[in-house]
Order: C-alpha cells, then structure tokens, then sequence
C-alpha cells in the first residue's frame, strides 16, 4: 500500500476505501520475458470495485507524458457476493479521454473472491481483477514512531532521533489483501522504447467524472502532500507535474533531508521523482526506480531519499506468497471472525 493514505487526514479519497490506489509495479514476466506486467492494487478492505469508478492503467510509449495505451476498468455493482469487470483498450489520441472508451474487449468477466483466480485472455492481453495477497510490506508503527503522526494530517516531518531508530521490526502487512488488476502484454507493443505508466481512479459523481486518486511512483503521493495540497495532486496529469510541485518537492526536501536548493533539483532528476510516474526500459531487469518488482523495500528507498540517507534500513523482508506465474500475487489471505 505504497501509494496508501492520499486522501484527506491519511484516509482513502473521498473517504472510501474501494477508490484508494494501493500500489503500482512493471515488470517483465517470469515466464516470457518478450511479455510485460502490469498491476494496478487499489482497496486495502479488499470488498470489490467501486461500480461508479474508473480504474485505468495509462502507458506513454514516446515520451511526452501523453498517454499512448490505455487499459480502462469498469466493474458492476457487487451483488450476492460476485462482480464483474469489462476492459477497454485504447490507443493514440483516443486513449487521451478520461473516459472508457476504445475497443471493449473483455466483457463481464468475472472478478475474484476467492483463492482461484479467474483468468481472462484476450487476444495478446491476459486480465485478472480481484482479491489477492499484498505483497507491499512496511513498518507502520516504525513510520508513525518516525512522522510522529499524533494530532497531524500527513507524513511530511520526520523527526529522526540522532543513535535511536524508529522501526520496530514487525512488518504491518504480512496478512493483508487488495483488490488487485493485472495485465500482461506482449513488450513488442510499446516499439522497444522505455514506457512511463500511471494509474488512475476516476469517480462518476453528480454526472461529473472526478479523478479522486493516482500511482505512479511509490509514496511520492503519499509522502510528498498534505491535505492542502492531495485533491489537487490527485486529480492532476503528469504533463503538469513539473511545473506545478517542482517548487513544492524542494520545499519539503529542504526540511526533510536539509537538502539545498539545487541537491533538492538533481535528487528529483536523477531518480526521476517528477512527474509522479513509474518509468520501465523493459531491456533491462526491473528493480525499481526501473519498473517495480515485489521484493524492492520502496519505504527504504522513499525515506532514504526524503532524509538524504539519514533514515535506517527498515530491516523488513519482502513477503514470499508472490508466484511465478499470473497473476503473481498470492491467494488472499482468509478474513478472521
């Protein structure tokens, strides 16, 4: 749940947790490296899709912070304990519109609640949507002992003690789930060039589509905002992002990490922090900044980077119930009581 506590007083947007976007990763399939995977978690109650939602994966193919490939979600309402999902693909200037629209290619397909998952195949595409195992793992009360969290709003002062490390040890989610999406596409699709991907989470509210929450990479979201400034965020495309919180990045990195004006700049440049999306060269092994496995420790590399490597390691391990094969997160761990 990297991407977790992005809406306001660190609550899901809008207050519902069906429309928080958990987490982000791209990576090559283990079993076709010609192919590449894309997941998009949202949920951490893990109780189904909001139907008045789009859940969307975007992919800029050339560069221009343009979406070139869009993969939209739609979900019926959830009745008797089942849902479904349709998937529409869309390409070039089409796939520009925030609504779903393009070719409609998977049709009331049906999510999963349970530990087998429904796996759906279109074509070149091979979809899954439902509750899965998280593979996120961090050490909540370690952050809270960090942010010292008591009466505030949001993540943005650490108070790092000189000799004294924050974490416990205990990872907070070694029995969570989400509601997961995944896609898995030939890499030939994105013309052999470095992809830059970003999930969205749009709401149909009153008539008017709002985009309520975004992914890109993991806790910049989440670390980087307050509730002054997360609506704005996550409604905003990345086109902008430089332009509108470059100032803002160096502000907080200033207080965080006593970074100077232009350590803040080349930090934000040379792991490509703005735009807020997760860059993937699918020629080269994915380990994040580089796409986004389920063993890369991103709390580690978040912290490090906001405190200029004063933060410790956290000492946590990556969970070890991801598979091999699609969808790649493990069953969903069985609900207590």
């Amino acid at each position: 749940m990297s991407n977790h506590f992005t809406g306001l007083s660190l609550g899901p947007p809008l207050g519902d947790q069906r429309l928080d976007l958990c987490d982000l990763y791209a990576f090559q399939s283990p079993g076709d490296p010609a192919r590449t995977a894309i997941i998009l978690n949202a949920n951490p109650s893990a109780d189904g899709f909001h139907p008045d939602a789009i859940y969307r994966v975007n992919i800029d193919t050339d560069g221009d912070l343009l979406t070139d490939i869009a993969f939209s979600y739609v979900f019926s309402p959830v009745k008797d304990g089942r849902q479904t999902a349709s998937a529409y693909l869309a390409k070039g200037a089409e796939s520009r519109s925030p609504e779903p629209v393009g070719t409609r290619i998977v049709s009331d397909a049906e999510v999963s609640f349970g530990s087998r998952p429904n796996i759906v195949k279109a074509g070149n595409y091979t979809f899954f949507w439902g509750t899965r195992s998280d593979a996120f793992f961090f050490d909540f009360d370690g952050i809270k002992n960090l942010f010292d969290t008591r009466g505030k709003r949001n993540f943005t002062e650490p108070h790092l003690t000189l000799g004294k490390s924050p974490w416990t040890g205990v990872d907070s989610n070694t029995e969570a789930n989400v509601f997961s999406t995944a896609v898995e596409l030939p890499t030939s699709e994105f013309g052999g060039k470095t992809i830059r991907v970003w999930g969205r989470c749009s709401l149909r509210q009153d008539g008017k589509l709002i985009h309520v929450d975004r992914a890109g990479h993991p806790s910049v979201s989440s670390f980087f905002n307050t509730d002054d400034t997360k609506e704005e965020y996550n409604a905003g495309e990345p086109v902008n992002d430089r332009e509108r919180w470059l100032e803002m990045f160096i502000h907080l990195m200033g207080h965080t990490g006593d970074y100077t004006r232009e350590e803040a700049i080349a930090a934000i440049d040379a792991h490509g922090i703005l735009p807020d999306v997760l860059s993937f060269d699918p020629t080269r092994p994915a380990q994040y900044p580089n796409g986004r496995v389920f063993t890369d420790d991103v709390i580690n590399f978040r912290l490090a980077f906001l405190t200029k490597g004063a933060c410790p390691p956290d000492g946590l391990s990556p969970h070890t119930d991801t598979l091999e094969v699609f969808p790649y997160l493990g069953p969903p761990h069985e609900k207590m009581g």
